[in-house]
């Protein structure tokens, strides 16, 4: 059996939560007594928006139906002991069914909904104290309750796949700047080698990368030739970085700069350092987004290769040009004279 009805649409100031939704395509397996099927045949009489109702008898022709055809929300006959529609519902729930359940029986509320809501159903309704009225907005927020939670779902595992990725591409580009430095070591052990001796081979990129953690170093240590209170410094300044930004970090960031130039550390030490904390940082967030972290620490590691940079040519510009001991005022004349 199948009726359709029309209503007039609402007036535009409506909320949508004051609004049923536009079709609802409804299933009735009903048993041989029809429980609540009066109701489910005033639906069509019921001045409400488009309604599609489509009847079945017993469990298994409806379960066929749900197989089979998709459908908004499903009516369902409680009679104890020819259609239980409490275990049906269980069994229909372990079987992935996800339309909106509502059992229409005989008993009262009292004694049946609790019972209805443990095995699954969204609603249970009496058929003797209801109205079609009632039962059509019950079945209306049943509909939307379901419609949100897929939707929810939906997005929760469009925010997993985007975190997920996130994540790869914070292993990536943290497995391509270890590379950079490797490369650099590699170069200076070669230029350090004497004339007409050939450098040890060393494994391609790709080769490094299948290689896996052998290359990696261990987030439990600190660079080697760097004191672990310069590790620990530099962790609370990233982490502030990441909160603050460079705004407020500029003096800090130069202190540190002088700090490790008046140390000798090199640019490779110091990126070194940086991917040892950033990993810490980042295997720390856990499912939280590293895309702010990854680009503010990337912003970090730019300004600190500038002063560091800017430290080493102001070093390098005092050695070149030493300081020169000048004469006082009043003794350049007589210096020249007696020269």
């Amino acid at each position: 059996m199948a009726a359709t009805l029309k209503r007039p649409p609402p007036p535009s100031s409506q909320s949508v939560w004051g609004e049923i939704p536009s079709c609802i395509r409804v299933l009735f397996i009903a048993n041989r007594q029809r429980t609540g099927g009066w109701l489910a045949e005033a639906l069509v009489a019921e001045n409400g928006r488009q309604v599609v109702l489509d009847e079945v008898g017993g469990a298994t022709a409806g379960l066929g139906r749900l197989r089979d055809e998709a459908f908004d929300a499903v009516l369902l006959s409680h009679e104890p002991g020819e259609l239980d529609a409490v275990e049906l519902v269980a069994g229909y729930r372990a079987g992935g069914a996800d339309e909106a359940i509502v059992v229409l029986g005989n008993q009262s509320e009292q004694q049946m909904a609790a019972s209805c809501f443990e095995s699954g159903a969204d609603a249970y309704v009496c058929a003797h104290t209801t109205t079609t009225r009632n039962l059509l907005w019950v079945v209306a927020r049943a509909v939307q309750r379901h419609q949100l939670t897929r939707e929810n779902r939906r997005l929760n595992l469009a925010e997993h796949q985007r975190l997920q990725r996130e994540r790869d591409e914070a292993e990536k580009l943290l497995v391509q700047q270890r590379s950079l430095i490797a490369d650099l070591e590699a170069i200076q052990r070669q230029c350090k080698l004497p004339s007409g001796k050939a450098a040890p081979p060393r494994r391609g990129r790709s080769e490094e990368h299948t290689a896996g953690a052998p290359s990696r170093p261990s987030a439990a240590n600190p660079p080697a030739g760097l004191p672990r209170e310069l590790t620990q410094h530099y962790r609370e300044l990233l982490r502030t970085y990441v909160i603050m930004g460079s705004g407020n970090l500029a003096a800090e960031m130069s202190r540190l700069a002088n700090m490790l130039t008046t140390s000798g550390v090199s640019a490779r030490q110091t990126m070194q350092l940086h991917l040892h904390v950033l990993e810490e940082l980042v295997h720390g967030l856990g499912t939280r987004s590293t895309r702010h972290v990854m680009t503010r620490a990337d912003l970090l590691a730019l300004e600190m290769m500038i002063h560091l940079a800017e430290g080493y040519r102001e070093r390098y510009q005092e050695r070149i040009h030493p300081p020169a001991q000048r004469m006082l005022p009043g003794f350049e004349r007589p210096a020249r004279l007696a020269a």
